[in-house]
């Protein structure tokens, strides 16, 4: 049991290792799943929120970790 454990442990740090990375790329999924349930033919629209926003949110946090 304490191996599947630590495979589980790991296999969430990989998710969570940053958590502010984390709560920003939810936002982003948030606010295209509002957008695409609002504006149904608006595809396209949803797909750039979440391309822009995801490499927005991992630009962002490339920054902060340079400081």
């Amino acid at each position: 049991m304490n191996i599947v454990s630590a495979i589980l442990k790991e296999l969430l740090g990989l998710f969570v290792d940053d958590g502010l990375l984390a709560l920003e790329i939810v936002a982003v999924v948030a606010v295209a799943a509002i957008v695409s349930w609002q504006f149904p033919e608006r595809s396209l629209v949803t797909g750039a929120i979440l391309v822009v926003g995801c490499l927005g949110a991992l630009l962002l946090n490339v920054r902060r970790a340079r400081r």
